[in-house]
């Protein structure tokens, strides 16, 4: 059998690199907070099945860890973060694949052959080489890379999110350490206190000066202290735990240091917000899943170009053909139908997002206006009044003036103050982290 000639059909194909376009932030009545600025990181090269990627970070977490190394740490060792990083990675993966045209077919038929008479064995034989190629008309091609392009931009959103999310549990966690460390340092000093106090009234017992049961109180007192170090101590060791967990890491840091917040006050308008932008890109991929499927319901016909050649002559000729499929039973209605369906619920999804971040954005602006209000009020009053009370009263007890119960209910009441003032430090730090996810952009 003489060889055949083959007809290759060469296309170009441009690589489609998809971006997402960010909404510029409008000025909004009510100060907020937001986020530092930060930039996505670079895609986590694949690896061998159960590696960990090569820019997640390994060593050990710094000795003494801030707020701001904390935050780095978890963008750095967090696996949903690498999770986010691969979903964005396989996304543009998709949006390439998306722009490639479809491949042409090569087709070889056979005939005449192993018959009866004249077409016994390969005497008679035809054969017939072709190159099929459908021309993916009908907006195909843009529809695909279109929705492909908005997967990527919603998994772009989906990574920030997921960045937003963890930096809040962070500041949230690293504040709450910040509080158990200070609440360890309030415990050891009134542990300090109560011991000494106990011991100054059992000297002031066998002298005289005050009753027995002068004397079984403060010791009383110095008990509840020293247990209640033991609860601070406890607390401040799993509060480092915890916030360690949220990197990935099984030690933790041997301790906090530095401010429990780090947001700058600035405008926001809720609609520029993550989870808003995340619908809204949905609600523009349901709009590009719409014109996909439109597009698949459009002829979408094949031509093909071939060689055959005649055994019995020894000819050959060329042979064209059209194939193009008739929409008599299946035309695409059902997936169209579905497809609005989806933009229908992916509005209905945005307006309440919408509705959900204002509430939030509010309900933040408001839980932090008032604990700065509260934490102003104890700083700058309650407790200074406090330390004042308990300096007169311990100055009194040494001159026999005050009673060993009111320098027992003076050293409470600052106690009480102290820690209100931490307490409310932690409610304004985890109000400003919530704040600050709301308004992350």
């Amino acid at each position: 059998m003489k060889i055949l000639s083959a007809v290759v059909i060469a296309t170009a194909m441009v690589p489609i690199m998809g971006s997402a376009a960010f909404a510029q932030v409008a000025p909004a009545a009510s100060p907020v907070v937001a986020l530092a600025d930060g930039q996505m990181g670079p895609l986590a090269p694949p690896g061998p099945p159960g590696s960990l990627p090569e820019n997640m970070r390994t060593e050990p977490l710094p000795a003494s860890l801030t707020l701001q190394q904390a935050l780095d740490e978890a963008d750095a060792r967090s696996p949903s973060i690498a999770a986010a990083r691969s979903d964005v990675a396989a996304a543009e993966a998709r949006l390439r694949q998306a722009g490639y045209r479809l491949n042409p077919e090569l087709s070889v038929d056979i005939e005449n052959f192993a018959g009866t008479g004249d077409y016994r064995g390969t005497d008679g034989l035809d054969a017939t080489v072709m190159l099929n190629q459908r021309l993916d008309l009908g907006g195909r091609r843009p529809a695909r890379i279109g929705v492909a392009r908005s997967e990527l931009a919603a998994q772009q959103l989906r990574l920030a999110i997921s960045r937003a999310d963890l930096a809040r549990q962070v500041r949230e966690q690293f504040a709450r350490a910040v509080t158990a460390r200070d609440k360890l340092r309030l415990a050891e000093e009134s542990d300090a206190r109560a011991r000494e106090l106990a011991r100054i009234a059992g000297q002031l017992v066998e002298a005289g000066r005050e009753p027995p049961l002068r004397a079984l109180r403060a010791r009383t007192a110095a008990a509840r202290s020293a247990a209640d170090l033991e609860t601070a101590r406890a607390e401040e060791r799993a509060s480092r735990s915890t916030l360690a967990a949220l990197f990935g890491v099984i030690t933790p840091p041997d301790a906090v240091a530095g401010d429990l917040t780090d947001l700058a006050p600035r405008s926001i308008d809720p609609e520029q917000s993550l989870d808003v932008r995340l619908a809204e890109v949905e609600r523009l991929g349901a709009e590009a899943g719409l014109r996909q499927q439109q597009a698949s319901a459009r002829l979408d016909p094949a031509v093909g170009l071939g060689v055959r050649q005649f055994r019995a002559t020894g000819d050959t000729a060329l042979v064209a053909g059209l194939t193009m499929p008739i929409p008599v039973f299946d035309r695409n209605r059902g997936n169209i139908d579905a497809a609005r369906s989806g933009i229908e619920a992916a509005r209905s999804r945005r307006a309440a997002v919408i509705a959900d971040v204002t509430v939030r954005t509010r309900n933040a602006i408001a839980a932090v206006e008032a604990a700065e209000a509260r934490m102003r009020a104890l700083q700058d009053a309650a407790l200074p009044e406090a330390l004042e009370a308990l300096g007169l009263t311990q100055e009194s007890y040494r001159e026999g003036r005050s009673t060993l119960l009111e320098l027992l209910d003076a050293q409470d009441t600052y106690t009480q103050a102290e820690s209100a003032l931490i307490d409310a430090r932690l409610a304004y730090a985890l109000a400003t982290a919530e704040l600050g996810r709301v308004a992350a952009q």
